[in-house]
C-alpha cells in the first residue's frame, strides 16, 4: 500500500476524529491534574488503555505478536510516541501558560515536515508544504493569541521541553510508518505501542509518585482517567496508526493543527463559549495550511490556470 500524498475523504474524516479525542484530553486533563499527580495521571492512562486494547486484540480473536522484531518497534513507538512527550508536556507545563505550550505543541507538522524530507523517500519537503505548514501555525498562534507569546523566552528550559515533545512526536509518526511494512493491522501497533508505555511508566510512577500514598480517587476522577485512557488514547491511537498507514507521517501531523480548533468549536457547543474573530481567522488561516499541505491548493490552483 502506498502513501497517499492527497488524504481522501476517509482520512479526513478520522483525521477530525482524532483531534476531537485528542482535543477532549485536555477537558480529561483539567480534572486529573487536580486529584493525581503527573506521573500517575500518564501510567493510568496508557495502562487502562493497553488493557482495554488487548482484551479487544483477544476478542476480535488476534494473537499479539511474540518476536523481537515487533516488541522492539513497539517500544519505539512507546518510548516516542508516549513516554518522552507526555513527561516533557506534563513538566512544562508546570512552568508555562497553556497557550504557549499550545503553540509550541503545534510545531510538530513543521518538525514533521522536516524529519521527513531526511528520512523518508516518499515525503520529500516541498514548497506547497512548507508554505502549509507557516500558514497553519500562524493560524494556531492567531486563533490562541498572539499574547500567549509574551512569556517567550522565560523559562527557557520549560520551553524547550515542549519543543521536544514535538520533535519526538514527529519521529514517531516516522518510526511508525514500520508497522505498515511488518502487514500488523491498526489495532496492534496501538496495543504494542501502550503495552511497552506501561512498562516504561510504571517504574517512574511508582518511585516518583508513590501512588499508594495517595487518596482514594473519586468517582469523578476514575470517570475522566477513563475517558483519556478509552476515548483519547485506545480509540484515537487505533485511528492513528490507520491514518498514518495510508497518508502518512506528514499529514498525520496536521492533527495538531486541528486540535485547538476542535477544542474551540467543543467549548462554544457543550459550554456556550462564544466564537471570536480572531477564532474564525485562524481556523481560516488553519483551513489554507491543511490544503497546501494535503496538495490540494497546488491541485485548485492548476486546474484554475487550466
Amino acid at each position: 500500500m502506498s502513501i497517499q500524498k492527497t488524504m481522501g475523504a476517509a482520512e479526513w474524516a478520522m483525521l477530525i476524529v482524532l483531534s476531537l479525542l485528542w482535543g477532549g484530553s485536555f477537558f480529561f486533563n483539567g480534572i486529573l491534574v487536580k486529584a493525581l499527580p503527573p506521573f500517575t495521571i500518564v501510567t493510568g492512562r496508557v495502562l487502562l488503555a493497553a488493557i482495554a486494547l488487548n482484551l479487544i486484540v483477544r476478542a476480535m480473536g488476534h494473537t499479539m505478536p511474540r518476536d523481537r522484531q515487533s516488541w522492539i518497534a513497539f517500544f519505539g513507538m512507546g518510548l516516542l510516541n508516549n513516554m518522552i512527550p507526555f513527561c516533557l508536556i506534563v513538566w512544562g507545563q508546570t512552568h508555562i501558560a497553556s497557550g504557549l505550550a499550545s503553540i509550541l505543541n503545534a510545531t510538530t507538522p513543521l518538525f514533521a515536515v522536516l524529519v521527513a524530507h531526511v528520512l523518508t523517500a516518499d515525503e520529500k519537503l516541498t514548497a506547497n508544504r512548507l508554505f502549509g505548514v507557516i500558514v497553519g501555525f500562524a493560524g494556531v498562534a492567531y486563533m490562541i493569541g498572539f499574547d500567549a507569546l509574551k512569556d517567550l523566552g522565560s523559562n527557557v528550559l520549560a520551553q524547550l521541553a515542549v519543543l521536544g515533545a514535538a520533535f519526538s512526536y514527529s519521529l514517531a509518526g516516522i518510526w511508525g510508518r514500520r508497522f505498515r511494512r511488518m502487514g500488523l493491522a491498526p489495532l496492534i501497533p496501538a496495543a504494542g505501542q501502550v503495552t511497552a508505555s506501561t512498562v516504561l511508566m510504571l517504574p517512574i510512577a511508582l518511585i516518583v509518585d508513590q501512588p499508594w500514598t495517595l487518596a482514594m480517587p473519586s468517582v469523578e476522577t476514575w470517570l475522566a482517567l477513563s475517558g483519556l485512557a478509552i476515548l483519547s488514547t485506545a480509540v484515537a491511537y487505533v485511528l492513528f496508526f490507520r491514518i498514518l498507514a495510508t497518508a502518512g507521517a506528514t499529514n498525520l501531523m496536521l492533527v495538531t493543527f486541528l486540535i485547538p480548533v476542535s477544542a474551540i468549536l467543543l467549548g462554544a457547543a457543550a459550554l456556550g463559549e462564544q466564537l471570536q474573530l480572531k477564532h474564525l481567522v485562524g481556523m481560516a488561516l488553519i483551513a489554507v495550511g491543511l490544503a497546501a499541505i494535503d496538495g490540494r491548493l497546488v491541485n485548485f490552483a492548476r486546474r484554475r490556470a487550466a
